[in-house]
């Protein structure tokens, strides 16, 4: 499930385009033809503004000035059928199109800047995803995993979820997180995050050691970042997040959490959340508690599956209030395949919050595939 923003609406092009002006000349023409038939006292001159309204809503502002010349043409013509032209009404009705085509061509052109400017943003925005948050491959290691995310910033495909994965010597690591901010404003803390995990993951042997190079580069960047002197630095800028590895020869997985909600650990059609007895303070806050970084260690063998998610997805709610029930809802689906239940959880969840997310969500999950996993890996160390 992966959603992106709202579109601002698009001016009709091409053979649709000239459909519509079709129509609105024919109705446009039909004015000055029903005004030949009708008594002399019925005029429908005033409905020439309804498809020069229309065409200013919807179309770009070349074909609202052809409409709005149509309709000019059309008062003109039935003011000449009822050799009226020159009469002080006919002269008034036919001042005010003018000055209402006028203004509805600037308001038209105005629509036409925004929706350039729009459309560079997104331009931006996708860019910046591309570069910041790459997207996961299918398989890694000893697993395969699916993935999705959804920013729902007006016009953003970022939004304030990081995740990211690493293929270290034997294993492969992942990072999953939630910045403090929301939207584009928390891309710096997520690039700060993010680069530190890829710099620091292929260069440690040991996931105590990845955890603890994290939280010292994340929290100097943040530091550096801060408008006024470092050292006064206040830590309002943080961010949770979940470590994870998972050994190529080995039936377990290895956890440091920062503060981030609990992996989920499917085992055949048991969930079991994995909370951590003793979680290291967020990234950028470990100055403030001293922690040694040491990882749970839990079974994680062939078939076994892990979701992770950020609060977009447990703290959104139902018309009621109610958050998002995950756990009971993923026992359901238990036994399926990563792409398989990311789809589920996705659809589910957008049916449960009428399709509307108050927050950016992130979920990945993960499946151990076990010794022909390991054999791969084997094949392919040895055919490079």
């Amino acid at each position: 499930m992966s959603r992106p923003p709202s579109p601002a609406p698009k001016a009709p092009r091409g053979e649709r385009g000239y459909r519509w002006v079709t129509l609105w000349a024919a109705t446009i023409a039909a004015v000055p033809v029903a005004d030949w038939f009708l008594p002399p006292n019925i005029h429908l001159a005033q409905l020439l503004v309804l498809p020069l309204a229309l065409a200013a809503a919807l179309a770009d502002t070349r074909r609202t000035a052809v409409t709005a010349l149509l309709a000019l043409a059309a008062l003109i013509a039935a003011g000449a059928e009822r050799r009226t032209l020159t009469t002080e009404n006919v002269l008034v009705q036919m001042l005010a199109l003018v000055l209402l085509s006028t203004l509805l061509l600037i308001a038209t052109r105005l629509r036409e800047r925004h929706q350039r400017q729009l459309a560079i943003v997104s331009q931006v925005s996708e860019a910046t995803q591309s570069v910041l948050l790459r997207p996961l491959p299918r398989r890694a290691g000893a697993v395969s995993l699916a993935s999705t995310y959804v920013a729902v910033g007006t016009g953003a495909r970022i939004g304030g979820d990081l995740y990211a994965l690493v293929r270290a010597p034997g294993a492969t690591r992942l990072i999953i997180g939630d910045a403090r901010g929301k939207g584009l404003g928390a891309i710096s803390d997520i690039d700060t995050v993010l680069g530190a995990f890829r710099f620091n993951a292929y260069r440690h042997s040991t996931l105590s050691g990845l955890a603890s190079a994290l939280e010292s580069d994340v929290c100097w960047d943040l530091r550096q970042s801060h408008r006024g002197d470092p050292d006064d630095w206040p830590g309002e800028r943080f961010v949770t997040a979940a470590v994870l590895e998972i050994p190529d020869d080995q039936s377990c997985a290895r956890l440091i959490s920062f503060g981030h909600l609990p992996p989920l650990l499917l085992h055949g059609r048991h969930v079991t959340p994995l909370e951590v007895s003793v979680p290291a303070p967020p990234l950028g806050l470990g100055a403030l508690a001293e922690s040694e970084y040491a990882p749970l260690t839990f079974r994680f063998a062939q078939g076994d599956r892990l979701v992770l998610y950020t609060d977009g997805v447990t703290e959104a709610r139902d018309r009621t209030g109610s958050f998002y029930p995950l756990t009971e809802r993923v026992t359901t689906w238990a036994d399926q395949r990563p792409d398989a239940l990311v789809r589920r959880i996705g659809a589910d969840l957008s049916a449960y919050t009428g399709g509307s997310l108050a927050d950016d969500m992130a979920l990945i999950v993960l499946q151990h595939e076990g010794e022909h996993a390991r054999a791969r890996i084997s094949e392919d160390r040895w055919d490079a």
